[in-house]
């Protein structure tokens, strides 16, 4: 199991555990005072979960010299999926050729979630949504500064608590809790603010040959992809960061 939390990554045709890319540098010069750290997600990637919950383990290990500044951007796994979304028993039974073979999937993420203290609930996950909205609020809440607070919940309402993350109504609520106001909210849903922006993240990230998700890209290069144990992450972002700081 230590092998498919380094390496898991979801893209377009499903989740797996194949190989994570790493920058391969080293050195030992102090690193900058603040680092761009972007995170290439989506809010149905288990794996882009787990790869959170590592991330803030791993900043504790990377010690309080390392600073990041963190921008999840937007990935859509399932880029052609109705705006309503779909019954995920069915819709996972043709994507991966049987029921079965999800559920042996979601086995292998539970697995790697209780390692990182999540407990994943795909008993309770009924349908698999379309998430272009989903992103637009992570764009919002980017504008408004409580954008890692409303990503967490949105992985959270979707892998915890089996909600719909493409209901608008869900959404409101995560956002709320998140401290925006009802009238932001309320125009923000109603409206096609970031619209625009996602589309163009999105595109740029898969022109700029990104095909499975999470990816961290450090100070504008991309570092790796997946969902890598805690320690093993906090070493390549100090070892990418040393490098730069050499540049």
């Amino acid at each position: 199991m230590n092998e498919v939390i380094e390496e898991a990554v979801c893209g377009v045709d499903g989740c797996s555990t194949g190989p994570a890319k790493a920058a391969n540098a080293t050195g030992d010069r102090e690193a900058r005072p603040v680092h761009e750290l972007t995170i290439i997600s989506d809010v149905i990637c288990p794996w882009c979960f787990v790869a959170k919950k590592n991330l803030e383990k791993a900043l504790e290990l990377a010690g309080p010299d390392f600073a990041v500044n963190i921008t999840w951007r937007p990935f859509e796994l399932n880029p052609g999926m109705p705006k309503e979304g779909l019954n995920r028993r069915e819709y996972r039974s043709t994507k991966f050729g049987s029921w079965d073979q999800s559920q042996a999937l979601d086995a292998q993420v539970a697995s790697a979630g209780r390692l990182a203290g999540i407990t994943f609930r795909h008993d309770l996950m009924e349908r698999t949504p379309n998430t272009f909205t989903a992103h637009r609020l992570i764009w919002l809440a980017g504008e408004e500064g409580v954008q890692d607070a409303v990503v967490e919940a949105l992985f959270r309402a979707y892998f915890v608590e089996g909600r719909d993350v493409g209901d608008t109504k869900v959404l409101a609520g995560i956002a709320k809790q998140a401290g925006l106001s009802d009238a932001v909210v309320a125009a923000f849903l109603d409206g096609t603010a970031g619209s625009e922006e996602v589309r163009l993240e999105a595109e740029a990230a898969k022109m700029g040959g990104i095909s499975g998700v999470p990816t961290f890209i450090l100070d504008g290069e991309e570092l790796f992809s997946g969902a890598m144990k805690p320690e093993l992450m906090a070493a390549r972002l100090r070892e990418a960061a040393t490098a730069h700081a050499r540049e």
